[in-house]
């Protein structure tokens, strides 16, 4: 049942207020006072808070500011001597609606019902971002990964650009995300292009727009993503796979923060972050001729290497159960426990996929096998799909 709690220093406000809320089906807590009504915050969790304003020992806007430091529930203020400026100032503090007395009963309903709505997607939001965040979450104590992290914490703050390199599955678009996020443009976008999986014909058009009419298909103007990572990062991914032409524009758009749509005439600043990475060797690239060297040189003012699971067998461990617990909470069930048995037979495999393997084989371990997973379960549902 959703729970309101009503700050008023006049009696029958508040119980008038309880009384049409309860007969709505609220649950309702209500205080005489500020110093009452942050006491019982302390305690309670509520849905919505209404607050007069005008009130003994403590006002309604110094109990929005106080409120908002303890919870993160919409408060509607109300108040019988209220004006423009008041109102004004309610919002602007945080308060997500005012109401003069006396009170419009439905608009005061039809607010209270608005404010649990937006509570709720501020709380959906909130776990969703948690989620992602664990999703993208480094883990590992290896010597390998120490190194990284400590890389990231130094580069992050720059707007250096970064040429992390590693096998398939190893985790570099997750340094990628590390390095946007700990730097000054995380509020900005980050935009990922898989180099790989783009036609060599649209690469141009994916990377730099294009303008209407500008080839057969293009019935509308886009903006390409360079543009859409103006004051983020763009995190070109497989760059190792790009074609000549499209390093050629790569190279022009950092060395002068512009771009051209294809099919335009006018050039676009740009002010991006460049990350890329690739699974190549990238000097046999550049002396097979498939890789410009000067866009190398461009690209690569910071390498980082990610190592393949083989070589960082001490985090498997840690990464089974982190990753047996996002399984678990994607299922909505408890998480399965690994017998230290388990975990070290996991140790054993030689992983030829590296995180992206390991990941399969515990989300298969969480569906097939009970809440303990022993050594022979490894060996029974890991090995003889290898």
């Amino acid at each position: 049942m959703p729970r309101i709690l009503i700050i008023d220093d006049e009696r029958a406000i508040r119980s008038t207020l309880r009384e049409i809320l309860e007969y709505e089906s609220y649950q309702v807590d209500d205080a005489v006072d500020g110093p009452t009504g942050l006491e019982l915050v302390s305690k309670e969790s509520y849905d919505v808070i209404l607050c007069d304003i005008k009130m003994p020992q403590m006002d309604g806007i110094e109990v929005l500011e106080k409120v908002q430091q303890m919870t993160d529930a919409p408060m509607v203020m109300i108040s019988g001597h209220g004006n423009i400026e008041t109102a004004v100032e309610a919002i602007k503090k945080g308060a997500y609606d005012y109401i003069a007395k006396p009170l419009d009963l439905n608009r005061l309903l039809i607010t209270i019902r608005n404010a649990m709505d937006k509570s709720r997607l501020v709380t959906e939001t909130k776990a969703l971002k948690r989620r992602v965040s664990r999703q993208y979450d480094m883990i590992g104590e290896s010597p390998a990964i120490a190194k990284i992290k400590d890389i990231i914490e130094r580069v992050a703050p720059t707007d250096a650009r970064v040429l992390i390199t590693g096998d398939n599955g190893t985790g570099k678009e997750l340094v990628a995300r590390w390095l946007h996020e700990k730097s000054n443009r995380a509020d900005g976008p980050f935009v990922e292009v898989n180099c790989a999986a783009i036609p060599s014909e649209l690469i141009e058009s994916v990377l730099f727009g294009h303008e209407k009419g500008s080839f057969t298909s293009a019935i509308k103007q886009r903006k390409g993503d360079f543009e859409q990572a103006h004051n983020g990062t763009i995190f070109l991914d497989e760059i190792g796979d790009m074609s000549l032409s499209a390093q050629a524009k790569v190279l022009r758009a950092l060395q002068e923060n512009k771009i051209m749509r294809v099919g335009g005439e006018k050039e676009i600043p740009v002010n991006v972050r460049v990350i890329a990475a690739t699974n190549k060797n990238m000097q046999e690239e550049i002396t097979a001729r498939n890789f410009r060297e000067d866009l190398y040189h461009r690209l690569s003012v910071i390498l980082i290497h990610v190592p393949t699971l083989n070589e960082r067998t001490e985090d498997i461990p840690l990464l089974a159960q982190h990753f047996m617990e996002l399984i678990a909470e994607s299922q909505g069930k408890a998480p399965s426990t690994f017998t230290p048995e388990a975990l070290e037979e996991l140790k054993k495999f030689h992983y030829t996929g590296n995180i992206r393997e390991l990941r399969n084989i515990i989300e298969r371990l969480a569906i097939l096998c009970g809440p303990l997973i022993t050594a022979e379960d490894v060996r029974t549902f890991a090995q003889p799909f290898r």
